[in-house]
């Protein structure tokens, strides 16, 4: 995606947004949710992101979005910061599982923030840079799915196996038609070229 220039958004008002939310969340949980850096380089589809790496933790934004769409900046600070105060009221501890990312710890958040606890957003992104990704042409015993380079990685490095929502096979990778005209019987291929 070529570089261009970041268009102008009040950054202020994602600022005060964000404030707004821990400050109501640290009335109802009784305690102090630190603020944590804001980051506005999020590209893509994403409005965004809430980041934990450790100990660390950060906002990243889409302004390409939040120039577009400023409407959309109260739902997706409060998305997002909803993720955080969800991350720090219920961490994951020793014998008990992560909590859905938009479960019902998360949307108990959002409704205290007055939020819609909608997961996705329907934004018109036509103005907005989305980098493209590969596509990959897999097949299960119904239908050929289209899957993204990263789907695929996965799948190659046998970290992922994925199956069809409508039949229950798993993926297997379909051949190009040249590859697939030279050997008509070996068209899948079970995890791996």
């Amino acid at each position: 995606m070529p570089k261009a220039d970041i268009p102008s958004f009040d950054r202020e008002r994602v600022t005060l947004e964000t404030r707004r939310c821990l400050s109501v969340a640290g009335v109802r949980f009784d305690r102090p949710f630190p603020p944590i850096p804001v980051h506005f380089d999020l590209r893509g589809r994403a409005a965004g992101m809430y980041c934990r790496e450790g100990e660390r933790r950060w906002f990243r934004y889409n302004p390409w979005i939040f120039a577009r769409h400023p409407d959309s900046i109260a739902d997706t600070v409060a998305h997002e910061v909803a993720h955080y105060v969800a991350d720090l009221v219920w961490p994951p501890r020793p014998g008990r599982r992560r909590i859905r990312p938009h479960g019902r710890e998360w949307r108990s958040v959002m409704a205290l923030f007055g939020a819609d606890p909608a997961a996705t957003h329907d934004l018109d992104l036509d103005a907005v840079p989305v980098r493209r990704q590969r596509r990959f042409t897999y097949v299960c015993a119904c239908r050929e799915h289209q899957l993204t380079a990263t789907t695929h990685n996965r799948i190659q490095r046998r970290r992922w196996r994925y199956s069809c929502n409508h039949c229950g096979a798993v993926l297997r990778r379909k051949r190009d038609s040249a590859a697939a005209e030279e050997a008509p019987r070996q068209q899948l291929l079970p995890w791996g070229d």
